[in-house]
């Protein structure tokens, strides 16, 4: 069993910022890819950003320039920094890691509860 858990969500004033954190625990041997989606009301949900465990980033073109994703290997944990938000980042973020528990187990998708976002115009 492997377990995502995210802290750092709030409420911010357009242009302020917050930083998530999201750490995975539980019967983990690597994780390949990490990274946050997000949903608004109404919407899909979204990749915001992906790290690999060598460092490669993805970003989302709506936050290039203002969000930075990072990654703490040995904590199994993955970061977003988010700068300068504005209101339609309002949203709920997901977590999500490609997990190996074991040698040959395959990869499997795990996603955290969510943390709610909330930007104030």
């Amino acid at each position: 069993q492997v377990q995502l858990v995210e802290s750092g969500g709030g409420l911010v004033q357009a242009g302020g910022s917050l930083r998530l954190s999201c750490a995975a625990s539980g019967s983990i041997f690597s994780i390949n890819a990490m990274g946050w989606y997000r949903q608004a009301p109404g919407k899909q949900r979204e990749l915001v950003a992906a790290i690999t465990s060598g460092g490669s980033t993805n970003y989302a073109d709506s936050v290039k320039g203002r969000f930075t994703i990072s990654r703490d290997n040995a904590k199994n944990t993955v970061y977003l920094q988010m700068n300068s938000l504005k209101p339609e980042d309002t949203a709920v973020y997901y977590c999500n890691a490609g997990v190996w528990t074991g040698w040959g187990s395959g990869e499997y998708d795990y996603w955290g509860q969510g943390t709610q976002v909330t930007v104030s115009s």
